[in-house]
């Protein structure tokens, strides 16, 4: 399973529309960071054009809207970010998300095939132990930085990238293999859950990055 973590700036089209061109990839899934605020008291929207069929419109929730494979939420700066799962050429075409009384983008979704990154993978280890991984990347994106995430129950935090490091997790770049390769040492229960590892591309007002899927599951060892 792979997801595509797209942040970005908006053009100012004709002074009133702000639109956006990404691309996620078939059988993926796809990120998106609006970059604009979340405004917990306002409604949410999520909506596929043409025809204007609404897939999320709540404003009940502080940080988290789900609906199926879509998902609005609200990052660590306060940002609302999109989330799209599981992606197919359905998925493709025109989209208006926005918060009430605030501000709302239109955006263009296009869906393409990709052969790199598409099953997940399944990590067991011991608690104290190192937890090592590996994550592949197409070879458009061998000089490209690499990042993890971590998803939360309402949340997808950032755990390593090149401006965040942490002391237990470090990352080598095998640019041989098209892989690199992750680890955590020291692991606790609380190290135990679903990772995002990508690429961080920057073509022009965009950021992209090409993720794969690892889950991380602890296990604590019994003595008799």
């Amino acid at each position: 399973m792979k997801i595509l973590l797209i942040f970005f700036t908006f053009s100012l089209i004709s002074g009133a529309v702000r639109c956006v061109s990404v691309t996620g990839y078939s059988g993926g899934s796809l990120l998106v960071d609006s970059q604009k605020t979340w405004f917990s008291a306002n409604t949410k929207s999520f909506n596929k054009l043409p025809e204007w069929r609404s897939i999320l419109n709540d404003m009940k929730h502080d940080k988290w809207i789900n609906n199926g494979k879509f998902t609005l939420f609200k990052n660590n700066e306060g940002n609302l970010m999109i989330y799209i799962r599981g992606l197919n050429e359905h998925d493709a075409g025109g989209y208006w998300i926005g918060v009430l009384y605030k501000w709302g983008i239109d955006m263009t979704l296009n869906v393409e095939e990709d052969l790199c990154c598409k099953e997940s993978k399944r990590v067991m280890v011991n608690v104290g132990e190192t937890a090592t991984f590996s994550c592949e990347y197409s070879q458009n994106h061998i000089n490209d930085p690499k990042i993890i995430f971590k998803e939360g129950k309402d949340s997808i935090e950032t755990i390593y990238s090149t401006s965040k490091k942490t002391e237990r997790f470090s990352v080598s770049d095998d640019r041989h293999k098209n892989l690199f390769n992750v680890r955590i040492t020291a692991v606790t229960p609380d190290d135990g859950g679903v990772y995002l590892c990508g690429v961080w591309i920057n073509r022009h007002s965009y950021s992209y990055f090409i993720i794969n899927t690892v889950h991380l599951y602890i296990s604590i060892k019994v003595s008799l």
